[in-house]
């Protein structure tokens, strides 16, 4: 019986078989999962209905059976159609839900098609498309090491 609170059992066998550096995406509703994979990386498509489930939601859960080391957002390019001024609402609730998880790692964007790349990286595992209607949600998780 697992402790922690993840229970789908695709996500739970990829994670099992992932190691330290391997790459997890978390991405909204609007990110082009299909085509994006790395080519290492399966698609978990958890996006049931408008909002449902969304990033915040996974990214909790996740944080119980990972250890995580990085965590990057994708950089809003300034002349982007749909930039913000500042950064999203999202990021400063992925602040908070890391910071809750007893992590002090740093929320660092990576330039919009960098992150891209980062993506479609051999290290990309995992891609768990939500169905988050907020811009800029999208985050790649870094998987640690699991401490004794």
């Amino acid at each position: 019986m697992l402790k922690h609170t993840l229970l789908h059992p695709e996500i739970t066998a990829i994670l099992a078989r992932a190691g330290h550096h391997s790459k997890v995406l978390i991405a909204d509703g609007n990110y082009p999962s299909s085509n994006t994979l790395g080519p290492n990386a399966q698609l978990v498509s958890l996006n049931l209905a408008p909002g449902i489930v969304s990033c915040t939601q996974v990214l909790e859960t996740l944080l119980t059976a990972l250890p995580i080391e990085a965590a990057n957002t994708m950089g809003i390019p300034p002349d982007d159609p749909h930039a913000l001024a500042g950064d999203p609402t999202i990021w400063a609730e992925y602040r908070q839900i890391l910071s809750k998880a007893g992590l002090s790692i740093p929320l660092q964007p990576i330039p919009k098609w960098d992150f891209y790349d980062a993506v479609a990286s051999r290290d990309h595992v995992l891609t768990i498309q939500t169905a988050d209607q907020r811009l800029w949600a999208n985050l790649l998780l870094t998987i640690g090491v699991r401490q004794p």
